[in-house]
């Protein structure tokens, strides 16, 4: 019942403020149209001007069984919806999003025809907008690989004057690989045989493309030539949904091929991947090499295809780690490093957790996921709900959030979480006939049997090849899967209780390693101090050199030529590598994480959350956990740049002011004599917006800024007008100032607000809670790689900007002609290890993502024969590109 009212609070809001647009906009209470609102790149690639939330949502109001509601919408996207708009659209997401909301749709109103009480009247109108969507995206594969275009323009189609694309050359392996169960059920349904075998040439492809040795699939891949653009391989971002429609496209399709084809893989996956709780990246080249140290959210719906596969031992393993990360930050960070701590804060209400509870809990009938999905249902309640919807966290560390409100999120989130809880009795048809689609949209199983127009077997030779021998040829019964013992997923469970807030490991002396038997391993980066004769020895050998530089940091220079052995050379290249990523890690922990702006008065009542930029002087609201709390009052003049006249009015009130004219500092000083509690600044740049914009930071004035102790924030112009029309429309507006939001228990303690807002059995939380985070905020450069890579910390503000960044970049890679690299460091503590190791507590967790891996591969250095220098300098580059890769590497 409650997934229900969340249901409908969602598309009420979404049908009342934003229909007919693409989606809502639940902050400003609004809808997102293209071209309208400031460009987010990608993200809007999945707009078309095509309803696309009352699309992606058909199916789910039968799941929920909302036929009336269901009957509604679909009259409107017959009669309101455009397909033949002159708008870029992703191939990929308008596959998955709207040609799959269209079958789905169609699926259920066919069975609800045939059950005789709704639907009468209909007569196929989804499916022919379908069929005529489906004609839009085929000129997309006019490519000589099959591979389709990443982008396509539904009225021009690509390469045609007016398109305004086909000229992308990249595409990633989920975006050309995630396309036959749609497109076959296109064909299926309509006797038109060109979608399925479209989508099946792509997938053709790709598998032949499969680097052979590893049997894994690259990240982005050259339409043209088939060429690996990113060779970094896992089951995250880029790849996820290819590996799905090969184990569903035989489940629904019943071709052998597709399932020879995903045991091949998955052999592969849980053989280089897959590293018990963790799935982590890996070169496809050399399988044995991690390609980076953190993990992205998407991953999280591969337990639920293990289920599906019945592999449910690493299923339940996997997820309880996440289940782990997910009760530490509230979501799931849109990506998180192998030591649990946030790597790129955001969370827009992602589906794929929840999806796997759900197959979980199928598979094992064990009620501990049916407590996982009341956590993941109290958790939006609380910390994303707003009175028009429900929010995307854009911190997951302050609760702040973003404007957002993705299809999905009705599509997916809803309806796994309503099959979770829901007896046989609560469904009006039985889901088990029927398969999911990875945006959850449902098409029926008897399409197996219904003008099949390809052949079933394929008997080319290239199988002929594969030891099928273990192969399963059956889909796994869930009646026999699972153990006959209620305890035996939390036997798989328990050892990982921890594995997120473990207690600090005890650290083996570099005495005792050298005690052990066999030599001492290479010098970590981390271990590494400049004043220690032994280590500077060891620099030496792996043919690096130290320079000390005139302000106090030491610069490290590597020529491969000067190592002692080839072996030396490659832990040299190692050690300069691990010595870069912790020089650009220590950069970002300079920086100040980012800060709430949260609005506490009738009607937001806490809701509404808008990321802050921190100020490096007044009050620091990290070490003031209550924060400061006020009602919100604008000062004259609105500057802030000279004695405030309107004191009267800003006494005990948080002031807003506008930037520009003067110093941060100087105004944080004129309205502290004028009685202020704090102070907000507002962006004078129209249209600005955290969304698109990194961090700023706000400097002093190069003076001492002791004398000023009230809190001074920063919102950018798009976030100050939330604030701003609040005032015009409620005059009292009143807001907490503090380190990130806080629950709105807390918030109301011993207060009386609506019963809506908290309820009954949600517990008072400790105010003083230590918070779990201290890691800097991603800067939203890692998003749009043309943005400064730093958080700018400006203390001037002419009016035409002239802003002046106060951190360095991170010193690059420089691999010259000679395989040489260099980085400069801060010159370390010389009790650098000892002091790392005191820092450490019980509920922090150390830093190990990579020891196993390190440690294992040393051993076998000195175990293997020495390769030719030339090998080593061709690995050398690949590694070194491989890297680069890694640091502008996107999600």
């Amino acid at each position: 019942n409650q997934v229900l009212e969340m249901f409908d609070h969602a598309y009420s809001n979404y049908m009342e403020h934003a229909y007919p647009a693409d989606e809502l906009m639940p902050l400003t209470c609004r809808g997102r149209v293209r071209g309208q609102e400031p460009s987010r790149g990608d993200v809007d690639d999945a707009l078309g001007k095509f309803s696309l939330t009352l699309i992606d949502t058909l199916d789910t109001l039968v799941v929920l069984n909302k036929t009336k509601e269901f009957e509604e919408a679909v009259k409107k996207v017959i009669t309101d919806v455009n397909l033949d708009n002159d708008i870029v659209v992703s191939v990929f997401e308008t596959n998955i999003r709207v040609l799959g909301g269209l079958l789905g749709g169609h699926s259920v109103a066919i069975m609800l025809k045939e059950k005789g009480e709704y639907m009468q009247w209909y007569n196929g109108e989804l499916l022919h907008m379908a069929k005529e969507l489906g004609y839009k995206l085929l000129p997309a594969f006019n490519t000589t690989s099959g591979l389709p275009y990443p982008r396509v323009n539904l009225k021009f189609g690509v390469r045609h004057p007016e398109a305004r694309t086909g000229t992308e050359t990249d595409t990633c392996t989920a975006c050309a690989g995630t396309l036959i169960l749609e497109f076959a059920a296109l064909s299926r349904f309509t006797g038109t045989s060109i979608f399925e075998e479209y989508a099946r040439k792509a997938l053709d492809f790709i598998w032949e493309k499969r680097q052979r040795s590893s049997n894994l699939v690259g990240v982005t891949i050259n339409i043209h030539t088939g060429d690996w653009v990113r060779k970094d391989s896992g089951v995250g971002a880029g790849i996820d949904s290819y590996y799905e429609y090969l184990l569903k496209a035989y489940v629904l399709l019943g071709d052998d091929s597709f399932l020879e084809r995903f045991n091949t893989h998955y052999d592969a996956i849980m053989r280089y991947i897959s590293q018990p709780p963790l799935l982590l990246d890996v070169h496809i080249h050399k399988p044995m090499l991690n390609a980076r140290t953190w993990m992205d959210s998407l991953l999280a719906f591969f337990p639920g295809l293990q289920v599906l596969k019945g592999d449910i031992r690493p299923a339940i393993e996997t997820h309880e780690m996440l289940y782990q990360v997910i009760k530490k930050h509230n979501f799931l960070p849109e990506a998180f490093t192998t030591d649990f701590r946030v790597h790129w804060a955001q969370h827009p209400l992602r589906p794929e957790f929840a999806e796997s509870t759900y197959f979980l809990y199928k598979a094992t009938g064990d009620p501990y996921y049916l407590e996982v999905g009341k956590t993941l249902i109290e958790n939006l309640n609380k910390y994303a709900r707003v009175p028009c919807g429900f929010a995307a966290m854009k911190d997951v560390r302050t609760g702040s959030h973003e404007d957002r409100m993705d299809s999905f999120f009705l599509a997916e989130m809803f309806k796994y979480l309503y099959l979770l809880f829901a007896d046989k009795e609560d469904m009006i048809f039985d889901i088990e006939d029927y398969i999911f689609t990875t945006e959850a949209h449902l098409l029926p199983l008897w399409l197996s049997t219904t003008n099949q127009t390809i052949s079933k077997k394929n008997t080319s030779t290239e199988y002929t090849e594969l030891d099928d021998s273990n192969f399963d040829w059956t889909c796994p019964n869930t009646q026999i899967l699972f153990p006959n013992d209620p305890m035996f997923a939390q036997s798989i469970r328990e050892p990982l209780k921890n594995v997120v807030d473990k207690s600090c490991p005890r650290g083996i002396s570099r005495a005792e390693e050298s005690l052990g038997s066999g030599p001492k391993p290479p010098l970590r980066a981390r271990d590494f101090m400049a004043s220690n004769p032994e280590h500077l020895e060891i620099l030496k050998k792996m043919g690096v050199s130290l320079i000390h530089l005139k302000d106090g940091r030491v610069q490290l220079v590597q020529h491969a030529v000067q190592a002692a052995s080839s072996l030396d050379a490659e832990d040299g290249l190692r050690f300069m590598q691990e010595m870069i990523e912790l020089s650009s890690q220590q950069q970002k922990e300079q920086q100040l994480p980012p800060r709430a702006v949260q609005i506490v008065s009738h009607p937001f009542f806490g809701r509404v959350v808008l990321t802050a930029g921190p100020a490096q002087f007044g009050m620091d609201l990290s070490k003031h956990k209550a924060g400061t709390r006020g009602f919100v009052a604008t000062i004259k003049p609105y500057n802030g740049c000279s004695e405030i006249t309107n004191p009267e009015a800003v006494k005990e009130k948080i002031a807003l002011m506008q930037r520009g004219q003067c110093m941060f500092a100087e105004k944080a000083r004129n309205i502290q004599k004028a009685g202020a509690i704090g102070g907000i600044v507002i962006d004078d740049n129209e249209g600005s917006s955290s969304d698109t914009a990194p961090l700023f930071q706000m400097a002093g004035d190069g003076k001492n800024t002791d004398d000023i102790t009230i809190p001074m924030l920063f919102l950018f112009n798009k976030e100050g007008n939330i604030i701003l029309d609040a005032i015009r429309e409620y005059e009292a507006v009143e807001v907490l100032l503090s380190d990130k939001a806080k629950d709105r228990a807390t918030i109301f303690k011993g207060k009386m607000i609506p019963n809506y807002i908290i309820d009954s059995n949600l517990e008072i939380e400790n105010m003083d809670q230590k918070s779990s985070e201290n890691d800097s905020h991603k800067p939203t450069s890692e998003e749009a790689p043309s943005e400064s890579q730093d958080a700018g910390a400006v203390s001037e503000e002419p009016k035409g900007g002239g802003e002046s960044s106060a951190v360095g970049d991170p010193a690059p890679l420089s691999p010259g002609s000679t395989a040489s690299a260099s980085v400069s460091v801060a010159d370390p503590d010389p009790q650098g290890p000892a002091a790392t190791e005191a820092a450490c507590t019980a509920g922090d967790s150390q830093p190990q993502e990579q020891n196993t891996h390190t440690e294992a591969s040393s051993k076998s250095h000195w175990e293997r024969k020495v390769p030719p220098m030339e090998t080593i300098l061709a690995d050398w580059n690949e590694d070194i590109e491989a890297f680069e890769m890694m640091e502008k590497d996107e999600l």
